[in-house]
């Protein structure tokens, strides 16, 4: 890979039907791409439509020969080895604007591969089942082929009460502690613990512009309690879950759980509303819950040069923002932002379960 030039083309690439189109690229006004770790990333280009056409001047694109609904599109940005697919989806939404102090323009709207599970809501049941088997079956009943690697207790029903498939899917997902995406055909769910999508260093004062990071006591908890009634055992379940839970992810920084109960003791929760059958959906829960609170002890908001290497399940070591906050992060959120005067730029939200020890 060629490294990233000191001067180049922020420019995305474009391809439209599965061709390269350049001569759309310089039309491109400005472009919003954003996707978060519940799947489906979305896309907001705005191109010029209004210019030279078929020998005369008229509008570009509002015909839709070119630019229609259902239509495929892909999109790299970054340079050198800071290049990357962004976005690969279909356009379903179009927007022509009139402004009054400059030509005509077309927003294009697009979604990737979960918008057909996002638009077919239903009420159903599945019996004697895990959460891998459910997002298999949804699944494939897009087209989709499954990859899947995550864990978790058989359950006697799970319920889907007038859920899209997505969120459906989400929500078996968040029970195992899963994140979902698609590529191409192909829809995945792995556990967060085990989603790596590569790691990208930032440093403050060179490719990391802007950074503002918090570590925050408010919503951390020391335990998390899950009760339920088992109806085969007819037995009552009460499970828990501790800081044990993340230990695998700190790689030796100081879980905010333990901050927690140092400075301000002992802080617990019990989950309400939630109804287990067996130990072992219950302990899951609590398990997942406490993961997802310990993990926003450390959040942060990044501006960086934009890198189109950096996706949901990244991960970013942060350099020189000082003792305990440098250190590896994980890439929650992400937004690649192109327009003619800041060029390319990426936005980051991150997340980091622990502080570096004193003096680390």
């Amino acid at each position: 890979m060629l490294p990233t030039p000191s001067l180049y083309a922020a420019r995305p690439e474009l391809a439209v039907d599965g061709v390269d189109d350049p001569a759309l690229g310089e039309h491109l006004l400005s472009l919003v791409v954003a996707e978060t770790d519940d799947g489906l990333a979305r896309c907001e280009a705005v191109f010029t439509n209004w210019g030279r056409r078929d020998g005369g001047v008229g509008y570009l694109f509002s015909d839709r020969r070119h630019l229609d609904f259902g239509t495929p599109i892909v999109l790299r940005m970054g340079a050198g080895d800071r290049a990357g697919e962004v976005f690969d989806g279909r356009i379903s939404g179009l927007e022509p604007h009139f402004p009054r102090d400059r030509p005509p323009e077309l927003v294009v709207l697009a979604e990737d591969g979960l918008q057909q599970l996002r638009m077919t809501r239903r009420t159903r049941s599945f019996e004697d089942v895990t959460d891998a088997d459910v997002i298999r079956t949804v699944a494939s009943q897009h087209g989709l082929r499954a990859e899947l690697e995550v864990d978790g207790p058989r359950h006697r029903v799970v319920a889907q009460l007038n859920l899209s498939d997505l969120a459906f899917v989400r929500e078996r997902a968040r029970a195992v502690d899963a994140e979902v995406w698609v590529t191409g055909d192909v829809l995945h769910a792995q556990a967060r613990a085990r989603r790596d999508a590569g790691t990208v260093t930032l440093t403050y004062g060179q490719d990391l512009r802007e950074a503002s990071v918090l570590a925050d006591l408010a919503h951390q908890r020391t335990s998390v309690a899950v009760g339920g009634w088992d109806v085969a055992a007819k037995e009552a379940i009460e499970q828990e879950a501790t800081g044990r839970a993340v230990t695998p992810e700190l790689d030796g920084d100081v879980a905010g759980v333990a901050i927690l109960e140092r400075a301000l003791g002992p802080r617990h929760e019990r989950l309400v509303g939630t109804m287990p059958a067996t130990t072992a959906e219950a302990q899951a829960m609590a398990d997942a819950v406490m993961r997802r609170t310990a993990r926003r002890f450390v959040t942060g908001r990044i501006v960086a040069e934009g890198d189109g290497r950096l996706r949901v399940g990244s991960k970013v070591e942060l350099r020189a923002l000082g003792e305990g906050f440098s250190g590896t992060y994980h890439v929650h959120e992400v937004r690649q932002v192109f327009d003619g005067t800041s060029g390319h730029v990426t936005h980051l939200g991150v997340q980091r379960a622990g502080l570096a020890p004193e003096g680390r």
